[in-house]
């Protein structure tokens, strides 16, 4: 009976029930059905003992990092920088729309604080400048994808907690995919500036004008080389540099760029409060759900079905990316890595791929999930950023989304692009 929890938390979800309620309804109800109420105890005790790591103290710190930058009025340099470099092309500013989330990727870590911050400010000016608003999103909304993916990434520390991978290895094994997705992105507003008739290129930045602008910008770009760098380096652990990162963007803003006051850190610790506490929650979720997904020998089950389709690596992989879009159309990325992970991770490891490789196949394709409806987060901020109906910014996200689809593959059949960096590093073998 307990095999059916599953099926039952996909009905909940179906019915409006949020995310958090359906990983501990599902398998709550089944257990007291079945007459386990020690287990059912243990479910709902596993929820605290689920959020009650050190490493996970790592996702409120950088959380609270992006909100300093945020504030502090950082974005805003990043984007005067991407301009500096990219506004002179074709569709100049889509071109700054994409790199300048490839930079606050490396601040904030969090798809959805990209939009938030870069949304707001480059959905008007690129209709300002001529661009549709349903264009405008669309680019912020695919863009904002490679917030999860160049470190910091909360969801490459919630896999490394859950299946025991390196930190740093993670990181840099997301350096790479992320770079190629903003590349496509890229890549693709340069194929469509006829089509959608982007505006034509502006006037090209002076080095004299490019140098102020790295001036500019050179103090929050510095954030995640010391990240990586003590993290590498061995001078802090992740959690030590999210906390470092907190400290040095509280400098900067003070003390540096004076844009940042006393009085606005209040506000600043609870917007960062809120976001980590649902982000936390639904990891205690997950863990009790994965409790019961032991109980009930789930992980065995499907590990005979997936093994019994093939026992070719490169079809199952095919097959577990397909799977894992479709999963990630309904569950936020951290619980599906939290709830799939533990199930698909040694399945692959044990067929000789790479576990660092299968956990960015992983992470990258539940990320691009969040670009997918019905239950698409990213395209719900978007929404409520520019004005415009979730449907109307999903169909507008569809070409972008297939060059972000195309990278997952091409990361999947090409183990290199993404190990190359930390073989290099010494962090894979």
């Amino acid at each position: 009976m307990l095999n059916l929890f599953l099926p039952l938390f996909l009905v909940l979800l179906l019915m409006g029930l949020p995310v958090f309620f359906g990983l501990i309804a599902a398998p709550g109800l089944l257990l007291w059905a079945n007459g386990q109420e020690r287990d059912l105890v243990l479910l709902y005790r596993n929820v605290y003992n689920g959020m009650d790591s050190f490493p996970l103290m790592a996702i409120p710190f950088f959380m609270m990092a992006g909100e300093v930058m945020n504030r502090s009025n950082i974005t805003l340099r990043l984007v005067e920088f991407s301009q500096a470099m990219m506004g002179h092309l074709r569709g100049g500013l889509a071109h700054v729309n994409v790199l300048s989330s490839m930079l606050f990727a490396g601040l904030s870590g969090s798809a959805v604080a990209d939009v938030s911050a870069l949304g707001s400010m480059l959905i008007p000016a690129m209709e300002k400048q001529g661009y549709t608003r349903r264009f405008a999103a669309a680019i912020t909304a695919a863009s904002s994808i490679i917030g999860p993916i160049i470190p910091p990434s909360g969801i490459m520390i919630i896999y490394a907690y859950v299946m025991g991978e390196s930190v740093a290895a993670l990181f840099l094994a997301g350096i790479a995919p992320g770079i190629l997705i903003g590349g496509g992105l890229m890549l693709a507003i340069h194929l469509l500036a006829d089509r959608y008739d982007l505006p034509a290129a502006t006037r090209r930045a002076t080095w004299a004008e490019r140098g102020q602008a790295s001036l500019k910008a050179i103090w929050p770009l510095m954030t995640p080389v010391i990240i990586l760098g003590g993290i590498l380096g061995g001078v802090f652990t992740p959690t030590e540099a999210a906390a470092v990162a907190v400290g040095y963007s509280v400098l900067i803003g003070m003390f540096v760029l004076r844009s940042l006051r006393l009085a606005d850190l209040p506000g600043i610790l609870t917007r960062a409060g809120i976001t980590s506490a649902v982000v936390l929650l639904l990891v205690g979720a997950a863990m009790a759900f994965k409790t019961v997904a032991s109980l009930s020998h789930t992980p065995e089950l499907l590990a005979s079905i997936i093994l019994g389709l093939s026992d070719n690596p490169l079809v199952l992989l095919l097959l577990i990316n397909l799977l894992l879009f479709v999963v990630g159309m309904f569950l936020d990325a951290g619980p599906a890595i939290i709830i799939l992970g533990p199930i698909l991770g040694p399945i692959f490891t044990s067929l000789g791929v790479d576990s660092v490789h299968f956990a960015i196949v992983m992470a990258v394709n539940l990320t691009v999930g969040l670009l997918t409806p019905p239950m698409g987060l990213v395209l719900f901020v978007t929404s409520s950023v520019s004005g415009l109906r979730v449907e109307t910014v999903a169909r507008a996200t569809l070409p972008f989304l297939a060059v972000e689809i195309v990278v997952i593959f091409l990361i999947t059949y090409f183990p290199a692009l993404s190990l190359t960096i930390p073989r290099l590093a010494g962090f894979v073998n």
